[in-house]
Parts: structure tokens; sequence; C-alpha cells
């Protein structure tokens, strides 16, 4: 049930991911339910380019490099983390918005459009059993160094995925009374 997928989904961290590759046609699967997102203006302003094999590295590299050229004080583990979540995963998805060349609705509808997309795609790695999260470290706005961006087009963050081992920790939400006023 629905329901009970949206209160499994977590986010699933590398670490915890295993060396099991990740089917073309379950990344395929998983894309197309992003692209069934709702849309305003149908403009569907969600891109992504999947990373897989070697891509990944070279992602690894680039963030890692870039991190100790902006910071001024690079700390080493985080040199680390951003070179080993990329190698990890058994994908890594970058998020990117394509702008509509019109501007014909607010930028933040043309976001919250992919992060439909992605919620989309969150929910169907929950019930594929892949492990996933969506990570935006402040290093996407260079990431027009990387990948041939368009013309409008920029990346949004990193979705990390893997099938995974150990135990999810479950969540909890306070309740949604404290946050709906009801207005009659």
């Amino acid at each position: 049930m629905i329901f009970d997928l949206i209160k499994e989904r977590r986010s699933i961290f590398p670490p915890q991911y295993t060396d099991k590759p990740i089917a073309k046609e379950t990344l395929e699967k998983i894309l197309e339910a992003a692209n069934w997102a709702p849309t305003h203006k149908k403009t569907e302003p969600w891109r992504f380019k999947v990373l897989t094999g070697e891509k990944k590295q070279e992602l690894g590299v680039f963030l890692s490099n870039k991190y100790e050229e902006v910071d001024p004080n690079p700390k080493q583990t985080k040199i680390k983390k951003l070179h080993y979540n990329p190698t990890k995963s058994g994908a890594v998805i970058a998020i990117c918005m394509q702008r509509e060349p019109a501007e014909s609705l607010p930028e933040w509808e043309e976001i919250a459009a992919v992060a439909m997309a992605v919620q989309n795609m969150w929910l169907c790695c929950t019930e594929l059993g892949i492990g996933s999260y969506w990570s935006s470290p402040g290093l996407i706005k260079y990431m027009d160094e990387f990948f041939d961006l368009n013309e409008g087009e920029k990346c949004l963050g990193f979705f990390y995925m893997g099938y995974f081992e150990g135990d999810v920790i479950p969540s909890a939400r306070t309740p949604i009374a404290d946050k709906v006023t009801w207005l009659d």
C-alpha cells in the first residue's frame, strides 16, 4: 500500500551499500517513475545524468579535488567522503533542472517538480530494496565543469543509490495535528 511505502522511505547512505550492481533496466524503471511527477504547464523540468562504472570514480575525484581547491581549510574526512560516496554507490544520478526558456512560471515551481520526480524515484527504490539518498553539497555550483549542462540547466544535487546491508533506522514524525490549522 502506498501509505506504508511512504512511511518506509529512508535515507540510506553509501557505507551500507553492497557491491551488487544495479541493472540498467532497474535504473530505467526508476527514472520512468520520475518522469510521471506533477509538472505545472507540463514543462517537465527534470533532467538526470546517470553515472555508473568509471564515471562514478571520476565524479568522486572531481568532487574531492574541487573541495580541496575551493575550501581554504579542507577537512580530510570530507575529502574522503566526497571521493568515497560515488565510488561505493551502485549508481549516482545527478539531479538537474532545465529552466523553461520563457520563464513563464516561477523557478520554485520547477524546483518543486524536480523534487517530486526525486520523491518518485525514492519511493521506487524503497519498493525495490535499493538504498538511496539525495545530497546537495555546495559543490553543485561547479558541476558545469564536470557535466555539459545546457543553457538554463543547473544541478540540484546527487541521488546516491545502492543495494544495502544492515538495518534501516526507523523514523518518527511529530503528529500532523501539530502542523495543520483547520479553517472552517
